[in-house]
């Protein structure tokens, strides 16, 4: 193709997508950008003593962030994974439910409730949430990755 060409099949490239990108033109960047919201003291503290395998103290931390937003996916899911961590899997489960009840795509919450669940032995529950990460993570995630790993792990240690 010669130069003359190319830079005519750019142009029309960039004229056809000149009505699209006209809106993002038109908006203008010299706007700020929204400010936001402050991270509430006690998530990151909270996250701060799950750093520290302070499990103790992480949950009540995450209990008063839940209470002030009952909405709060994250914070449901370090609540169950402090729980989970202190070997409390009934509290564990119900957390990392309402999480995914809040947020049914949370990858980290769908990774730890299946770690929760080779915990009680139960594998089928944990290989449900290793296909539901599957079917989120496109081209593969961490969380996926992690849930392979202590799922092939649980089932080399106990052969059936």
């Amino acid at each position: 193709m010669s130069m003359s060409r190319l830079v005519l099949s750019m142009i029309a490239v960039l004229m056809m997508a000149s009505p699209v990108m006209m809106p993002a033109w038109a908006a203008g960047g010299s706007d700020p950008a929204p400010v936001a919201k402050p991270a509430d003291p006690n998530f990151t503290e909270g996250k701060k003593a799950i750093d520290a395998k302070d499990w103790a103290r992480a949950i009540p931390l995450f209990q008063q962030v839940v209470a002030k937003d009952d909405k709060n996916a994250d914070a449901f899911n370090w609540l169950g994974y402090a729980w989970r961590n202190q070997g409390d899997y009934p509290q564990s489960f119900a957390a990392y439910e309402k999480a995914l009840t809040i947020d049914p795509r949370h990858r980290g919450a769908h990774e730890y409730i299946g770690e929760a669940y080779l915990k009680v032995n139960n594998l089928q529950k944990a290989e449900e949430h290793l296909k539901r990460l599957d079917s989120l993570c496109t081209f593969g995630c961490a969380e996926y990755t992690e849930l392979k790993g202590k799922i092939a792990a649980y089932k080399a240690a106990k052969p059936s």
